[in-house]
């Protein structure tokens, strides 16, 4: 029965790591799609960290990249930046690549 147990208990624990990593991937992914979008819309260092850090919470508003894409679209749509939402989406594939390789270097 015990090894049984080990066995679960691996489990869990690998699945609560695979778990955080993809939440910390995310995060990082949408912070530097902030601030590519704030290098687009030419926001200064200052605003540019200040708006990347909003992309982030802003994907807490609901399941998906959905609320990303809207909230980065319509700020650069705003701020007069020629894009489409498929240039918003091949961004955040991009950056999803990006953050993967900049949290396994930490390791």
């Amino acid at each position: 029965m015990t090894t049984f147990d080990d066995r679960e208990r691996a489990f869990e624990a690998k699945f609560a790591h695979d778990e955080e990593m993809a939440f910390r991937v995310v995060a990082r992914r949408n912070r530097l799609v902030g601030q590519w979008a704030a290098e687009l819309m030419k926001l200064t260092p200052e605003e540019a960290d200040a708006y990347a850090k909003t992309v982030v919470h802003a994907d807490l508003e609901e399941a998906g990249d959905g609320d990303v894409v809207r909230k980065v679209f319509g700020d650069l749509s705003a701020a007069g930046v020629e894009i489409d939402e498929a240039a918003v989406q091949a961004a955040l594939d991009e950056q999803t690549v990006a953050a993967r390789r900049q949290l396994m270097e930490l390791k």
